[in-house]
């Protein structure tokens, strides 16, 4: 029966090819509109770590003095020094690393290649089994490494293509600010979206390309690049390039593998404050907060306004555009009464005839789909064209685009069933008189 009402549907619309175009034309342009917004929204607020997000988390303590105390303030987003080693060293999480982001000079021991300046991240041994970093040849360094100051140094994929031609440089020696540094790793692409750990230097299109051990990288007074909160009489720490103890600058992630470890951690915190409080470093009364990946990436709104704005405008134009598609349905379907009148006078049913006219419909969705596609992906080219950060994210995947049919498939059904019923209500006998 479906093989028939398709065949009727495509004769249908052969015979209405100026009505067609319009449908067609108006639901391809809500659905380009709308998927392009859709998608970048969905790129943006995609979880950078499925599997792990739900078991890592961002503690956060409240160092600060009582200046401009608020009720209900938020504890800061960063830690000092002092709080991040002493948490760090009190291993109360599965993994927990302790860092900052850091923008280093960089010359390999060939002559063919000029030095340049490079992102790093200055972190401890537990960053990549606890963020799953893919190694490409090699391992991290370990927490014994940190301690000891070591000068090893982990690199990326990008910077081992362009300083060794992608070979395996495991045991190779790369200077960072005239400091030679042994290479015990190469990561593979690994390039989370959003850059999550860190969000001061930058919500996307961020990527490190060496990472360097914490304590080496502060003994060596490498250039540290982020944002710091101080009070007090807060100022430069380690040669005035590191804050002082009364700064916040330290990012501090843990790993907890169940919610009861999640909560033990959070009691755990408030017992710091109160110990830090009673040797007389902490003023406030504990002030502890502990999200977990996409809570804390919710907190800190990083999908930008602009783009949650043009999603709904987005689809408010889709809206006009189905309305404009009921009133073209409605005119189409009322237009073959007489036709619709004798299917019911020779024993078709209303609920047949609905079934006829919703495939009709159901074939201007697909494809409108296709054109709305070919829309979205013209308008996605537009958005990478763009200097926003994230402009090079917005690619349609296999999930997009399956959205892409069912949501132009159900808006056409949706549209289309006000013009059947409508049409399935008119008497035959009144159109076979007519006639």
């Amino acid at each position: 029966m479906f093989a028939y009402y398709l065949d009727l549907a495509l004769r249908s619309l052969k015979r209405n090819k100026a009505l067609t175009v319009l449908m067609v034309l108006a639901i391809a342009l809500g659905i380009g509109a709308s998927m392009t917004t859709l998608t970048v929204l969905h790129v943006l607020s995609g979880d950078p770590l499925p599997g792990r997000s739900g078991t890592l988390y961002y503690p956060q303590i409240d160092p600060r003095d009582d200046s401009g105390q608020m009720p209900g303030e938020q504890p800061p987003e960063q830690v000092t020094l002092i709080d991040g080693l002493n948490l760090l060293r009190a291993k109360r999480a599965d993994h927990q690393a302790l860092m900052a982001g850091g923008y280093v000079p960089v010359q390999s021991d060939s002559a063919a290649v000029d030095p340049f300046y490079t992102e790093a991240r200055f972190t401890t041994a537990d960053f990549f089994p606890m963020f799953g970093t893919r190694f490409r040849y090699g391992r991290g360094w370990n927490a014994d490494d940190d301690e000891a100051k070591t000068r090893d140094v982990v690199i990326n994929s990008q910077l081992n293509g362009r300083l060794f031609g992608g070979a395996d440089s495991v045991g190779r020696t790369l200077r960072i600010a005239d400091t030679r540094f042994r290479i015990v790793g190469v990561l593979d692409d690994w390039a989370p979206n959003p850059h999550f750990y860190d969000l001061n230097t930058g919500s996307f299109g961020r990527t490190e390309q060496v990472f360097v051990p914490l304590q080496t990288a502060m003994n060596l007074k490498l250039e540290r690049h982020g944002s710091n909160d101080c009070w007090g009489r807060g100022t430069g720490g380690n040669g005035r390039i590191y804050p002082g103890d009364t700064c916040v600058w330290l990012q501090f992630w843990v790993q907890l593998d169940s919610p009861a470890k999640a909560a033990a951690y959070e009691r755990f915190l408030v017992h710091y404050s109160q110990e830090q409080k009673a040797l007389g470093r902490f003023v406030r009364p504990p002030n502890v907060r502990l999200r977990n990946l996409m809570q804390w990436l919710a907190y800190q709104r990083v999908v930008p306004d602009d783009v949650r704005l043009q999603a709904a405008l987005a689809f408010g134009f889709l809206l006009v555009c189905l309305i404009n598609t009921v009133g073209l349905m409605l005119a189409k379907f009322m237009r073959r009464a007489a036709d619709l009148g004798v299917r019911r006078a020779l024993g078709a049913s209303k609920r047949a005839l609905f079934a006829q006219l919703l495939v009709e419909s159901g074939v201007v969705g697909v494809v409108g789909g296709a054109g709305g596609l070919l829309l979205a992906g013209l308008g996605l080219w537009a958005v990478r064209q763009r200097p926003s950060s994230y402009a090079a994210l917005a690619h349609l995947d296999g999930a997009m685009l399956l959205v892409t049919f069912l949501l132009a498939l159900a808006s056409t059904l949706l549209a289309g069933m006000l013009p059947a019923w409508r049409a399935c209500q008119v008497p035959p006998a009144l159109q076979l008189k007519s006639n």
